[in-house]
C-alpha cells in the first residue's frame, strides 16, 4: 500500500501531488498538520515536515527525494510523462530549478505567506505583517524570473514540461489562493501558469479549500 502523507497547503506537498499525478500514481492519502508534532508522523520524518511518501515498508521524506524516487522507479516507465529529463544537462537545469522553487522561493515567499496566513489560523498565533510584507516584495522578483524562463523556453526548464514547472506552480498556487501573486505584473508568467493550471493532475489542488478563507474567484478558473 502506498501512502502520501502530506497537507494540502504546504507547497512542497503540493509539488509531489502535482508528480504523482502526471505520472499517473494515486497513492492513499493522509492529511497531516506540521505543527501538532505528532509522534507516529515523527518516526517516519523525524524532522517533521511534509511530504513523506510509504511504499513498500518505507518512507521517502521531502519533496525532492521523492521527485528522484519516483524518476528512478517509474522514470523510464512513463515514456512521454517523465519528469526528469534523461540527458544530463537537462537533469542539472531541472534540479537546478527545483532547488531555486523548493529552496530559495519557498524561504523568501510561500514559508512566510503560509505560515503566516493559514498555518497561524489553527495554531493561534498572530500573523506578522513585516513576513507578509516581505513576501509579498519576494514574489514580484520571482515572478518576474518565471516570466523570463517562460518567455525564452517552451517550460521553465527547456523544450518539455518537467518538475520545474510542477515546483513552480505548486509554490504559486499556494500564494494565488491567498491573492498574493500579482498577475498583472508578468502576462508571461501567467500565461505559463495557466498552462500549467490546466493540466488534469491541478484538479485536486484547485479543489482544496482552507476552512473559512474564501479563494480568489480566478484561483479555479482554468481561463485565468
Amino acid at each position: 500500500m502506498a501512502v502520501l502523507h502530506h497537507h494540502s497547503f504546504c507547497p512542497h506537498s503540493r509539488f509531489v501531488r502535482l508528480a504523482m499525478g502526471e505520472i499517473g500514481l494515486e497513492p492513499q492519502t493522509a492529511e497531516r498538520k506540521p505543527w501538532e508534532r505528532d509522534t507516529d508522523f515523527l518516526l517516519l520524518n523525524p524532522s517533521g515536515t511534509t511530504p513523506v511518501f510509504e511504499e513498500n515498508e518505507i518512507a521517502i521524506p521531502g519533496a525532492s527525494v521523492i521527485a528522484e524516487y519516483l524518476d528512478e522507479t517509474r522514470g523510464l516507465g512513463v515514456q512521454g510523462r517523465r519528469l526528469l529529463p534523461a540527458d544530463p544537462a537537462g537533469r542539472v537545469e531541472v534540479r537546478r530549478l527545483l532547488d531555486w522553487f523548493n529552496g530559495k522561493f519557498y524561504d523568501e515567499v510561500t514559508a512566510h505567506l503560509v505560515t503566516e496566513k493559514i498555518y497561524k489560523r489553527f495554531t493561534g498565533g498572530s500573523p506578522d505583517a513585516g513576513a507578509i510584507r516581505a513576501a509579498r516584495a519576494n514574489m514580484r522578483y520571482h515572478l518576474r524570473y518565471i516570466g523570463y524562463l517562460a518567455a525564452t523556453r517552451d517550460w521553465l526548464a527547456g523544450s518539455e514540461m518537467t518538475y520545474a514547472d510542477l515546483a513552480a506552480a505548486a509554490h504559486l498556487s499556494c500564494a494565488d489562493y491567498l491573492s498574493d501573486v500579482p498577475w498583472e505584473e508578468d502576462e508571461m508568467a501567467k500565461t505559463w501558469y495557466a498552462r500549467v493550471k490546466s493540466r488534469p493532475a491541478f484538479r485536486t489542488l484547485l479543489a482544496d479549500r482552507v476552512p473559512g478563507m474564501m479563494a480568489p474567484a480566478h484561483y479555479a478558473d482554468l481561463d485565468f
